[in-house]
């Protein structure tokens, strides 16, 4: 007789008994078969005594554990700071895969084992923990390695030569140990962050080093040369023309055997002294050689000023004629319209101060540069008032002098402390003026790419972020403004900054006025997109472009200095190239490297950029998401969900 079958609750009993078991078995193989699972639990047995890695646990992947980032599987990123671990770091080094190691201010102690392994590691940071020992050799090794932190240790041993070797070297510190003996040569042409303070160095300061700020060597009481105090060893060279008195620094070296010569004893203080004639003779030698000096330069600037005065006489009356042919220029522009459209009167808006067209016309003017839609001038008015004068070029075929008004009246009531305020406008035929206020510190296309050479002020991290918060809230009033309204033109020439760092968005809805083409040129800034009508997602896809620009240093339209035969390269799509994990390095602007702890900030601000250039407009935030962003990351909010930027 067959058995009889199972009652179906009892079926669905098992199945799901079996599928659950089979689950669990699957999660618990996928934990087991990860590499990287039984170092980290080894690293928690031993250093975490207070239990502060909760998460860490052999049911879950290591990759979903707090303070670590994976890439392929992989753990790339090991954040643990401030968590009170103590013990050793020696299961860490099979973590092969490294990329980046924070384990700042916990109680780590012992000597730093052999990082060998970590050949793949870009950041490591150690600081404020209790390793001892001398300066790990295993760490010369790390070719990759860009930040090394062994500040606030209890490192000893000598400065090993071998750092040379870590060429791509951005920061280095290993202050607050007891290093001791000279400090080698140091020759690592991309470091930017340095510090040996509060060691036990002795010697000169290379020279190689010595562009680093005092503080880099203080509270090393052995260590002289620049920028510390000169060293010892140093003899001043003597002339008769320019006596100079040995200093209580001044050391002569001489042997145990050498003796004074009879007749012609030793100083201790001061050089031999010189016969008042001599000393006389130079005095009135001086004196005869300023007194012709100075008649020869008051003959050179007296005949230069004579010439010039005659020629401001002579300028002078050629003036007047000319003022009289631009008055009579002017009324015959008006007479050529007699129904009144070429009149052209000046249109001033709310607020703005009032003068006439002909004293405009008179104003002192200077080229600011030339741009898609004209050329910009800053005038000097007669009161001495200052404005800038975008004189447009090119207007779209068939727009009359209404559609040309209905733009200005919408152009001319923003009002934003990040935009730049049209005060009024002009219009007369072909003849077509935009007066807006003058910003008097330039663009930032200059800021970030002028004057390369020698000399150079850098534009400083703070200064960068500010001005890209100031040029989000100004695109994002200006489309909060109108629904339809668009800037059409988002480039660092326009976007301009004053003397205490605040950008002004410039240029903006003139975009309608242009003549575009089918075969239209991309500057660079475009979005992929493309089409004759610019809209609000094509303004945040050139916004990101824009953000781009400010961390690489990189114009959109040439990247790496390249010849491109005049066509513009897609700074995104490099970006992309570059960026192969979230703490990269690569992609930023060497000028920001001197800067410390800016990294998470750097690349919370490259996220967003990636967001707004996205090939979809449809997944590109909005200005004002974009605003949100970047206040969020000046304020420190944007870290805690990070995720990797390359999917």
């Amino acid at each position: 007789m067959a058995p009889p079958l199972p009652s179906l609750p009892f079926l669905h009993l098992t199945v799901f008994t079996f599928f659950f078991h089979h689950h669990h078995l699957l999660h618990l193989t996928e934990a087991t078969e990860t590499p990287d699972l039984q170092p980290l639990l080894s690293f928690k047995t031993v250093s975490d005594t207070h239990n502060k890695l909760t998460t860490w646990n052999s049911t879950t992947h290591p990759c979903t554990w707090s303070g670590i980032s994976c890439l392929n599987n992989r753990v790339s990123r090991l954040v643990l700071q401030d968590l009170n671990l103590s013990g050793s770091i020696l299961p860490l080094t099979s973590l092969t895969q490294l990329r980046l190691l924070s384990l700042k201010r916990n109680r780590f102690n012992g000597t730093i084992p052999s990082l060998s392994n970590l050949t793949s590691l870009k950041l490591l940071y150690l600081s404020h923990n209790s390793f001892s020992g001398h300066f790990p050799s295993s760490i010369t090794s790390l070719s990759r390695l860009y930040r090394l932190d062994l500040s606030y240790n209890n490192l000893s041993g000598t400065f090993p030569v071998t750092v040379n070797n870590l060429t791509h070297l951005l920061t280095l510190k290993i202050d607050g140990n007891q290093i001791s003996g000279h400090i080698p040569d140091i020759k690592l042409p991309s470091l930017r962050d340095f510090s040996v303070s509060g060691n036990r160095l002795s010697g000169r300061i290379p020279e190689s080093l010595s562009g680093f700020n005092g503080s880099a060597f203080a509270r090393n009481e052995d260590l002289c040369g620049v920028p510390l105090q000169k060293c010892k060893d140093i003899t001043y060279i003597f002339s008769p023309l320019n006596p100079r008195n040995i200093t209580s620094e001044t050391t002569v070296p001489s042997s145990p055997s050498s003796k004074p010569l009879p007749g012609n004893p030793t100083r201790k203080h001061g050089a031999p002294k010189m016969a008042p004639v001599v000393l006389i003779a130079i005095i009135v030698g001086d004196v005869l050689v300023l007194a012709v000096v100075s008649v020869l330069l008051y003959c050179y600037f007296w005949r230069n000023y004579s010439s010039k005065e005659s020629k401001t006489i002579r300028e002078s009356k050629s003036k007047s004629n000319s003022d009289s042919k631009v008055v009579e220029k002017t009324a015959y522009c008006s007479s050529a319209y007699p129904n009144g459209y070429g009149k052209g009167g000046m249109v001033f808006f709310e607020g703005a101060k009032r003068f006439e067209v002909e004293e405009l016309l008179r104003a002192s003017a200077e080229m600011l540069g030339k741009g898609g839609f004209g050329t910009c001038y800053k005038a000097v008015l007669e009161d001495g008032s200052v404005v800038a004068v975008k004189r447009l070029k090119e207007v779209h075929i068939g727009l009359g002098k209404k559609e040309f008004e209905q733009q200005m009246e919408v152009i001319g009531k923003l009002r934003h402390p990040n935009v730049v305020s049209l005060k009024a406008y002009y219009f007369a035929g072909d003849e077509k003026l935009l007066v807006y206020d003058y910003i008097a510190n330039g663009s930032l296309f200059w800021l970030l790419h002028g004057n390369r050479g020698p000399g150079r002020t850098p534009l400083d991290w703070t200064t960068r972020l500010k001005i890209a918060t100031g040029a989000a809230q100004g695109v994002a009033f200006i489309h909060n403004t109108n629904n339809k309204l668009t800037h059409g033109n988002i480039k660092s020439t326009n976007i301009l900054v004053d003397v205490a760092g605040n950008a002004h968005v410039a240029d903006f809805g003139l975009s309608i006025f242009a003549i575009r083409s089918n075969g239209r040129k991309s500057n660079g800034y475009c979005a992929p997109e493309g089409g004759r009508k610019q809209t609000q997602k094509s303004d945040v896809y050139s916004f990101g472009v824009l953000l781009m620009e400010i961390l690489t240093g990189k114009c959109p339209a040439d990247v790496d200095g390249g010849d491109y035969g005049g066509a513009s390269v897609d700074l995104p799509r490099w970006v992309q190239s570059v960026v192969r994990e979230e703490w990269t390095a690569e992609v930023f602007d060497l000028e920001l490297m001197r800067y410390k702890d800016i990294e998470e900030e750097m690349v919370a601000l490259l996220k967003i950029a990636m967001e707004c250039t996205v090939a979809a407009p449809d997944q590109r935030p909005t200005m004002c998401h974009v605003v949100k962003m970047i206040e969020e990351l000046r304020g420190g909010v944007a870290f805690e969900h990070r995720v990797s930027i390359v999917t």
